[in-house]
């Protein structure tokens, strides 16, 4: 699923396109930190902000570990 991130500078839009959730993390650190203007990224349904994007991957990724791990449990125990 490719994210758009996006930034302002000058009255400028700068835009790019990346394939994976963990390139758009970067280049939008990369961009907040060169403190350009309403970092966000997009995954094509919600806009989050850099910190909104980091916090909803993370609950994601521990989401994905209890999955995991209960399917893993219902593999072990019929």
């Amino acid at each position: 699923m490719p994210f758009l991130v996006q930034a302002y500078i000058d009255d400028h839009t700068l835009a790019v396109t990346c394939e994976t959730a963990k390139e758009a993390f970067a280049k939008a650190f990369e961009w907040k930190v060169a403190q350009l203007a309403d970092v966000s990224i997009s995954d094509g349904t919600k806009i989050y902000t850099v910190t909104e994007f980091a916090s909803f991957m993370a609950l994601k990724g521990f989401a994905n570990t209890v999955d995991a791990s209960a399917e893993q449990k219902r593999k072990d125990n019929p």
